[in-house]
């Protein structure tokens, strides 16, 4: 008698700073069921039942958008945390600081009658260079350096057949760390620091940077942090290509032009956008589900 696939489906979820993202994929394929696609805004600081209520309520909803039996959970999270074990470790970061110690797998396994063994977690900038790297800009190349650009500073290595969280953003630069110099509050902090003004996000900086002259310098300011600093790994690694992920990247007109004087490397703007980590978590699925599907078929 042959063994019945159970699903080739698993849901998967993004975890930003303000936001959870959530959809049905099937990690055989690469492919992400665009129908169960959904967002929610959150606020990160607030306390882990209200956290963790909203991420169930996303999850679950997207599971009942297209009603698809789904085998498991795949779960794109940032940093510190426990991937193999589902305790989260945040703390410093002003986000998900509620959250630490707990043991998020269980908890999820519950509320969503799932198996601990079924739901697996990746590192969130890990997850978006694989996701480029299997059905993005990275597909068809063997070397790829990646980096996220948002609340934080992301970065991911593909070589072999694996994608590798190469944590950059904790290096050493300038007076820090690098993530302090490429991430939205540098933008902010900048700002603020060269006019005494605010602005919220860094695509309210881009929108006065053509008719601006200091915004728009503040955005030629990261292109030279960025290369500097990127230019020891790059010269390291050797990628055939530098792949720009992230909100940020959505200004990349502002900073790309002078990154691309002063790093000798083919640089390309990913291509997935959110869909990216829900890809590249789901793929730590892949050899389970075509598994079961080789097993299913013998």
């Amino acid at each position: 008698m042959k063994h019945q696939l159970t699903s080739q489906y698993v849901v998967s979820a993004d975890i930003g700073g303000s936001h959870i993202t959530a959809a049905i994929c099937n990690p055989a394929n690469h492919s992400v069921v665009l129908s169960s696609l959904i967002r929610a805004e959150l606020n990160s600081k607030a306390d882990a039942d209200e956290i963790l209520s909203i991420w169930v309520t996303t999850l679950q909803n997207a599971i009942e958008n297209v009603k698809l039996p789904v085998k498991g959970l795949a779960m794109a999270m940032p940093g510190p945390f426990d991937y193999q074990n589902g305790i989260a470790y945040i703390k410093g970061l002003y986000k998900y600081e509620a959250l630490y110690g707990m043991d998020i797998k269980q908890y999820l396994a519950d509320a969503l009658k799932l198996s601990p063994m079924d739901i697996k977690f990746r590192n969130d900038a890990e997850a978006t260079i694989a996701g480029e790297v299997l059905a993005g800009a990275g597909k068809y190349f063997k070397n790829v350096m990646g980096v996220t650009l948002g609340t934080g500073f992301g970065s991911g290595h593909f070589k072999n057949d694996q994608t590798i969280d190469l944590n950059l953003g904790s290096e050493p630069f300038k007076e820090s760390i690098a993530d302090d110099y490429l991430s939205t509050r540098w933008f902010l902090k900048r700002y603020h620091e060269l006019t005494g003004m605010c602005v919220s996000n860094v695509q309210e900086l881009a929108e006065i940077a053509y008719s601006n002259a200091t915004a728009k310098e503040i955005f030629k300011e990261f292109a030279l942090n960025m290369s500097n600093f990127l230019l020891e790994p790059v010269y390291s690694l050797k990628p055939e290509v530098l792949i720009i992920c992230g909100n940020i990247a959505r200004a990349s007109g502002l900073f790309l032009p002078h990154l691309k004087k002063r790093l000798n490397i083919n640089i390309q703007l990913a291509e997935l956008g959110e869909l990216a980590p829900l890809t590249g978590a789901a793929a730590l699925f892949e050899s389970i589900i075509k598994l079961q599907t080789t097993t299913n078929h013998a």
